[in-house]
């Protein structure tokens, strides 16, 4: 008995000499017909011409025959029937035997493969039963019900999709391609032509054998009948005797449109199959990983059938404490924030000194702030202070573009949480998984809200059991974050993290000048630079000593200067300087004005912010620049927020009252003004026609008031502005003198400093702080408070040495360093 790669062979070689036989035929059929278009049989001729015949389809065999019945009863019609009759039914018989055999392969292979893992599966259990082997998992080898095992094809069938792609690359290779001007003039005009076989959309020219042509020409025709018209014309033109025309065959079956719709799909599954063969295994081999993770048991394990190609592992990484060189030494400004950080590590380190009071740790926290602020390097020094495990991972990274991947890493993260436990887990941007359910989505389903929906059980959820993971996430926009994900018992504590006040910016320039090669005092540098620079975050301040240092390397500087640390300040706030962009007399002078007209505004008014320089040296994207000291200030007056609009109008106005014309240069002050204005109407409740109302920003489609209200706010905003619009113009019309000279100055040295301006203006007719103990004067000290409450003393240390010896840990000086150093 043959074996089935054989049998499979024979079956293949028997259906390729019946096309061949069936293609023999075909040409028998065209040559009878071209001998009675000859004979000029008429009726037959039109029969044969108006079927699928001849216009290169494929048609079935049935038609043909019945096509034949209908003309002449010549005995080689009748031949030609009874062979196309016997190939209709041969066919048929064929293709049933290679399904038949396919599917005997199928089951030898099933059958092969299923003794090949049953005799696995006895030789682990023969070790496993062993005294001097460790037991195997009795799953081992054996598939989970209803999982079928489906083996690789014969070699039989990936011999046959090569040899089919290989016969139609050859096919593809048709010869020689001509046009239609050529084969009239180097082939029909000068006698070379045999015959012609006409294909669905192209023509064979097959050239008599002493032509010595070489390569088969070929051309392509739009329709069989248009060539057929086109031929027969030639040929007249030529003329040809009707006896001698050209033999034309019909080759209906194009047997290379046929193979080349079988073969991608043979292709096809030839690729795919060492993915579904994995993809079996794999639900095989996860049979032992049945608990994946707390939250819910899944017969994938962790990662699901996506483990196969590492898709369902989570991507969060267990932090080696010393490959961190970041300690909570080297983080200030946010002293409250880190106090409860060192709380959680507390809770972990000595969980009875909370459990004897009854207390519970805490599920998580969510630190929240402004971007820049520190919540990320707040993990940072956790991971390299905390001696526990410390698991990081980014919300981006739970989002794929496979359904079920974020689910399953969720999975799998808590399950490699709850094996390292006590540890701290740490989410950054959780808002990139956390964001609110059924907001902004054409559909109801998400895999998005899917991931959320998991990490929801994961922390809190029927089947969670108490465990000592702590869960701490990050985020900059907290109100976009599900209120599920926001409620005690998963996120049991809001940490905010603002930006930081003068005292906490004196730590923090204190921590990054401490790295800085500078003679100046330190303490002093710290104090002085966080007064100058209000409003910033620590971000901004570390790019501060960073931009000073590499000033001072670019002028050739051997330490860093007062001087390079103001040209840093600059260079953050109002960007690069352009000495190169020069400005033409005319506009240099507008701009020179402009800068003037908010200078004596801001001198003359009694609340607005103190100036410190200003510039006509573009920077940025402005063409001057002003440098202003404002205070450390929470709440703001109408009359307050009225002279900051006047001192940003200053410019616009000076402009009008000196060049009689307005330019585009106070395009940044008319925009803060117009927030400012509407802030004041829409949010703070400051209009007397409004009334005390404070409307939420909402969609930009639908507003939460009615046109009449929208109406009334517009006017009101209006005569806001005006009204501080009016203002400016009378103050600086009694202040033209004092702007021009400020004006000409700025023209002659460029920059004027506080110094310049009370030379040439006088000093400032209002009380106004310029240094650091000024500003923190009656705040309850000069520096920030870094002291830790009793109970966090020893947060880092082990109390209960002396019953577990081996769990000693030695305490960092972290804190104490930091509380010494400020």
């Amino acid at each position: 008995m043959d074996r089935p790669e054989e049998e499979m062979e024979k079956l293949l070689r028997k259906l390729a000499d019946m096309i061949r036989l069936e293609r023999r035929l075909i040409d028998t059929l065209s040559r009878l017909r071209c001998k009675i278009h000859k004979r000029g049989c008429a009726q037959l001729r039109a029969s044969l011409t108006n079927t699928s015949l001849s216009k290169g389809t494929i048609v079935p065999e049935v038609s043909i025959i019945s096509l034949l019945q209908n003309g002449s009863q010549t005995w080689e019609w009748n031949m030609i029937l009874k062979s196309l009759q016997y190939l209709c039914f041969a066919r048929k018989k064929l293709i049933d035997d290679l399904i038949d055999q396919f599917e005997k392969n199928l089951k030898a292979a099933k059958k092969i493969s299923q003794e090949v893992n049953d005799k696995h599966a006895s030789e682990s259990s023969q070790k496993g039963n062993s005294g001097n082997q460790p037991s195997e998992n009795p799953n081992r080898g054996k598939r989970p019900p209803g999982l079928p095992d489906i083996p690789m094809p014969p070699l039989s069938a990936i011999l046959a999709a090569i040899a089919a792609f290989a016969v139609l690359f050859l096919m593809a290779n048709k010869g020689k391609e001509i046009s239609w001007k050529e084969f009239y003039a180097e082939y029909l005009a000068k006698g070379l032509i045999d015959r012609l076989i006409v294909h669905r959309n192209w023509v064979e020219v097959k050239v008599r054998e002493d032509a010595n042509v070489g390569i088969t020409p070929y051309f392509y025709i739009g329709s069989v009948e248009t060539f057929e018209r086109s031929l027969a014309a030639a040929q007249q033109h030529l003329g040809f005797d009707p006896e001698n025309h050209v033999t034309v065959i019909y080759n209906p079956i194009d047997t290379t449109s046929v193979i080349s719709s079988l073969i991608p799909v043979a292709i096809l599954f030839l690729l795919a199959w060492p993915i579904i063969r994995m993809f079996f295994s794999s639900r095989r081999s996860s049979g032992k990983d049945v608990a994946g993770s707390r939250g819910g048991a899944s017969p994938f394990g962790g990662g699901g059938p996506f483990n196969m190609f590492g898709f369902g592992q989570s991507t969060a990484r267990l932090i080696n404490k010393n490959d961190i060189d970041i300690k909570f030494k080297d983080v200030a400004g946010c002293e409250e924030a880190k106090i409860e950080i060192m709380e959680f590590v507390n809770f972990l380190k000595n969980p009875e000194q909370y459990k004897k009071l009854g207390a519970k740790i805490p599920k998580g926290a969510i630190l929240t702030g402004p971007p820049g602020t520190g919540k990320t390097l707040l993990a940072k020094a956790t991971a390299g202070e905390a001696n526990v495990p410390f698991i990081t991972v980014s919300g981006s990274e739970f989002l794929e573009m496979f359904v079920g991947v974020g689910p399953a890493r969720v999975r799998d993260m808590f399950s490699m949480a709850r094996k390292n436990a006590p540890c701290i887990l740490f989410i950054d941007e959780i808002d990139a998984v956390g964001r609110k359910r059924g907001e902004g989505r054409f559909g109801g389903h998400s895999e998005q809200e899917n991931t959320l929906n998991q990490l929801l059980v994961e922390m809190d959820g029927f089947s969670t059991e108490e465990s000592s993971v702590i869960v701490i996430a990050a985020t900059n926009r907290p109100d976009i974050l599900d209120a599920a994900l926001l409620r005690p018992g998963r996120f049991d504590r809001q940490i905010y993290i603002p930006v930081p006040d003068i005292k906490g910016r004196a730590s923090i320039f204190r921590v990054h000048l401490a790295k800085l090669k500078t003679s100046l005092d330190k303490m002093e540098l710290s104090r002085k630079l966080a007064a100058l620079t209000p409003g910033f975050s620590g971000a901004d301040v570390a790019n501060v000593c960073n931009e000073a240092a590499l000033v001072a390397a670019r002028d050739a500087g051997n330490e860093i200067i007062m001087k390079n640390f103001e040209q840093a300040i600059e260079r953050v706030v109002a960007g690069m300087e352009k000495k190169s962009q020069v400005l033409q007399p005319e506009e240099k002078k507008v701009v020179a004005f402009h800068e003037a007209g908010h200078a004596i505004t801001g001198w003359f008014l009694k609340h607005a912010d103190p100036l410190l320089k200003v510039s006509i040296i573009p920077r940025g994207k402005g063409l001057g620049y002003a440098q202003y000291l404002p205070k450390e200030q929470y709440l703001y007056s109408t009359e307050q927020l009225l002279d900051r609009m006047c001192m940003m109008l200053g410019g616009r106005v000076s402009e009008e009252i000196f060049f009689e014309r307005i330019t585009t240069g106070a395009q940044d002050d008319l925009q803060k003004i117009t927030e400012m204005a509407y802030s004041q109407i829409v949010k703070f409740g400051m209009s007397k026609k409004v009334g005390p109302l404070s409307f939420t920003e909402g969609s930009t489609f639908q507003k939460p008031y009615s046109e009449t209200t929208a109406e009334l706010i517009d006017q009101e905003v209006r005569n806001l502005v005006d009204t501080a619009y009016k203002r400016t113009h009378e103050l600086l019309e009694s202040k033209k003198p004092q702007i021009e000279t400020v004006a000409q100055r700025l023209l002659q040295n460029e920059i004027l400093s506080r110094e310049d301006l009370i030379e040439l203006l006088g000093p400032r007719p209002f009380a106004e702080k310029q240094t650091y103990e000024e500003f923190v004067a009656g705040t309850g000290g000069l520096d920030e408070d870094v002291s830790l409450p009793k109970g966090l003393e020893s947060w880092n240390k082990t109390k209960n040495l002396k019953d577990n010896p081996e769990t000693k840990v030695s305490a960092t000086d972290g804190t104490d360093k930091a509380s010494t150093e400020r």
